[in-house]
């Protein structure tokens, strides 16, 4: 690299060309966030998917508690985040307060109990004059509320888009990020614009992670009515992530939605549900009542092995490398020349399944990274079994049931 630093300055020394004018390089856009911050998918709980608006101070602080004893802390899950609902009125000066009969202690007081058991708090708040709940929105209070937020300790802020009328997205997401900056304190920022706008076109300098979609919903495959609007079912919002993983890496992820694992109707669905955020590197956000799941949902939740898919130093989402008669064979390149493959059975009815690796090849043309099995051989790992499944020398058979998944990682034999 320096050998060609050296050509290019050399270039640059030399006399111009008469009659040929130098074109000015580009200046780099401007970054309005913390950009050392979500340097892989930011991992954590939030109170939306099963609470609504039913949340309080009690709620939070047994979740985090909850979080620490089930081992979801120490697996990676970092952020508490409080959704909607949580806002009281604005002070004669404008000054937001948190709703008093649900936070009696206060949002400084909360945060404190939260850091204090090592976690970081989150909250929501909404781009237009009311968020979609109706509750004080950020329009024209941004630096306001984010010096409140910054006092109070927040460590992630969740940016809604209801009641915005004509405003401008971009210019919308650069106000807060900009006051986020201003107020002096890190804080990750979720723009939740839906993908409406193609937020991943703009949002890169502006947050650490946008929404691709609208509203996922605990169903397989559905689309549920809401009037004006609709949520989707986790296949649903899957298939919109196509042609999404070049807007993606790190300090900057699609999100697909918070995850709806542990309200699934089967236990195969959370496991899928999983293992394709993972696949696709997104951000891991529990939705589910931590204080009461069950063992199953704690281990998929918890199952260190497909967490490190997802927080691959890498920081590339997978692709489907495969799709035929309902099942889907998904590929992520990872560090150390390692491969993850996730065997999705999107069918009811359990299905056979015959992987003859030496008449595969894996190839992301996007960043240069492939495979060839009958050159290399790769040790496989079943990562949700837990247990060694073979090398790539010989074919993997297997069965996938309905609505599951099988998931695998491959490293190189030396």
């Amino acid at each position: 690299m320096r050998a060609r630093y050296a050509f290019v300055a050399a270039l640059a020394s030399l006399p111009a060309t008469p009659g040929v004018r130098a074109e000015p390089a580009a200046a780099p856009a401007p970054v309005y966030k913390f950009a050392s911050l979500a340097q892989t998918p930011p991992m954590g709980w939030n109170s939306w998917n099963t609470f609504g608006c039913n949340i309080s101070e009690a709620l939070i602080r047994d979740t985090a508690d909850a979080m620490i004893k089930s081992g979801m802390r120490d697996a990676g899950y970092t952020y508490v985040n409080i959704d909607d609902c949580w806002h009281g009125e604005r002070d004669a000066n404008g000054v937001i307060q948190a709703n008093a009969a649900r936070f009696p202690s206060g949002m400084k007081a909360l945060a404190d109990y939260v850091h204090g058991k090592g976690l970081r708090l989150g909250l929501y708040s909404d781009a237009g004059d009311k968020t979609c709940g109706g509750h004080p929105g950020s329009q024209g209070h941004e630096y306001q509320d984010a010096l409140q937020y910054s006092r109070w300790g927040v460590d992630y802020l969740k940016y809604d888009w209801c009641n915005t009328d004509d405003r401008q997205p971009a210019e919308a997401y650069r106000t807060m990020a900009k006051a986020i900056v201003a107020a002096g304190r890190p804080m990750v920022f979720s723009i939740c614009e839906w993908g409406t706008n193609k937020p991943w076109s703009w949002g890169t300098p502006l947050g650490h992670l946008w929404r691709t979609t609208g509203d996922i919903t605990n169903c397989w495959d559905c689309t549920v009515g809401h009037g004006s609007w609709s949520s989707s079912g986790v296949m649903q919002i899957l298939d919109k992530q196509d042609d999404l993983r070049k807007h993606a890496g790190p300090g900057h992820w699609n999100d697909p939605d918070m995850m709806e694992v542990g309200n699934m109707p089967a236990v195969g669905e959370d496991r899928a549900h999983f293992a394709m955020w993972a696949m696709l590197a997104a951000p891991l956000i529990a939705g589910n009542d931590v204080r009461k799941m069950t063992d199953a949902t704690r281990a998929i939740l918890t199952n260190k092995d497909v967490i490190a898919v997802d927080q691959d130093a890498l920081g590339l989402s997978g692709f489907a490398h495969r799709k035929e008669a309902g099942v889907e064979i998904w590929v992520k390149p990872l560090a150390g020349d390692a491969w993850a493959v996730a065997v999705l059975n999107r069918n009811r009815d359990t299905r056979p399944i015959t992987i003859d690796w030496k008449q595969e090849r894996f190839e992301d043309a996007l960043n240069h990274r492939d495979t060839v099995f009958a050159k290399t051989t790769y040790a496989v790992r079943n990562l949700f079994a837990r247990t060694a499944a073979g090398t790539t020398a010989v074919p993997l058979k297997l069965t996938v049931a309905g609505h599951d998944v099988a998931m695998f990682r491959l490293d190189k034999r030396p």
